[in-house]
């Protein structure tokens, strides 16, 4: 371990292995409004995958790859530029809660008592309320590289009362970076009382680099889904996706049946996958035709919301994997009702490969 400046690295290089050192390194990023200092890690692995996390919003700032000629292709949408995230960047790829998605009426009830939220789309509530965890600043700690594993373990405390929630929540997310090029985000929280929680990462990707993501194929190991309203708020129903322009249960492209949605201006729905498990099971498939660059998602949640970047025509997909929108008003749908004495424990892992460089 040594210091440059401002710069904390941490690296590890094995006999035999590339000498493309596995890496965690710290620097500052920016500061805040109200002066608080955000700090940015960059995890690396041995095949010249870089993640970029910074402690704002717990955002991952970039995945990317080398491009084979000395320079980069960025994976997900975001910036480099501290101001663009200050100022509010479309397409901030944060760690969303308390709840992610929404929450009909911005209102629920537990345990007999009812709870109000901020009504911050149009009348119901919406990933985590008006400053929700994506506008906070996290605390990050490098964690020391293991074999074949770089991390960075992001925590929170989120205060009784806050947003409207119930409990004050001790939150954590650690991004792991492996030389077999997956992501690992683990998510960990335990209460005081009782309250909710529903965790996501709202990652904007684009295999391609840059353009528009409707020649991406999509595969969604999913055969049902949850409809909803015009508010997006579900009516309690799961609903077979056979038959309609939700089906992607064997790759298709995102753009070959986005019209359909129409008044829709692309997907913005949940998926109820088919595995469950405590461990990370495979739920999606995406591919970039053009480069053969492909994506795994595996994870231990029951849901995956499907959105198209639709705000941004198109640019980027999202795959949220999380419980239910609204869970807490369907007593039908798994529980996001976390209690004193137990750990919300939630994982998500991204696999990339590439020119060859397989996950498996």
């Amino acid at each position: 371990m040594r210091f440059l400046g401002s710069i904390l690295i941490i690296a590890m290089i094995l006999p035999g292995r590339s000498q493309e050192a596995l890496q965690v390194r710290e620097e500052l990023f920016g500061t805040t409004e109200a002066g608080e200092r955000v700090m940015r890690y960059t995890l690396a692995n041995r095949n010249g995958m870089l993640v970029r996390v910074m402690d704002l919003g717990a955002t991952l700032t970039g995945i990317s790859i080398p491009d084979g000629e000395g320079g980069r292709i960025p994976l997900i949408l975001g910036s480099d530029t501290f101001e663009e995230y200050r100022k509010g960047f479309r397409a901030s790829a944060a760690v969303i809660g308390r709840v992610t998605n929404r929450i009909a009426g911005a209102r629920f009830t537990l345990e007999g008592k009812e709870y109000r939220l901020a009504a911050n789309n149009g009348p119901n509530h919406i990933h985590g309320g008006r400053k929700g965890f994506a506008r906070r600043v996290w605390t990050g700690v490098p964690l020391p590289v293991q074999e074949d594993a770089a991390a960075v373990r992001l925590e929170l405390a989120s205060d009784d009362g806050e947003e409207g929630y119930p409990g004050n929540l001790q939150v954590s997310v650690t991004y792991v970076l492996d030389d077999r090029n997956r992501l690992r985000l683990e998510y960990r929280a335990t209460t005081d009382r009782p309250t909710i929680v529903n965790l996501t990462n709202h990652a904007y990707f684009n295999l391609a680099g840059a353009g528009r993501i409707l020649d991406h194929e999509l595969r969604i190991l999913a055969e049902h889904y949850t409809p909803t309203d015009q508010g997006l708020i579900p009516t309690g129903e799961v609903a077979p996706v056979r038959g309609t322009p939700l089906d992607f249960t064997r790759p298709t492209a995102i753009g070959a049946r986005i019209g359909d949605l129409a008044p829709m201006r692309g997907y913005d729905h949940n998926y109820v996958l088919d595995g469950s498990g405590p461990s990370p099971f495979l739920a999606a498939r995406l591919r970039h035709p053009a480069s053969g660059r492909e994506m795994e998602v595996h994870t231990t949640e029951p849901g995956l919301q499907l959105y198209t970047g639709n705000h941004l025509d198109h640019r980027a997909v999202c795959l949220e994997t999380q419980h239910f929108p609204d869970a807490v008003n369907h007593p039908g749908f798994p529980s996001v009702v976390l209690r004193p004495g137990e750990r919300f424990e939630s994982t998500t892992v991204f696999s990339f490969s590439w020119d060859g460089r397989a996950t498996r």
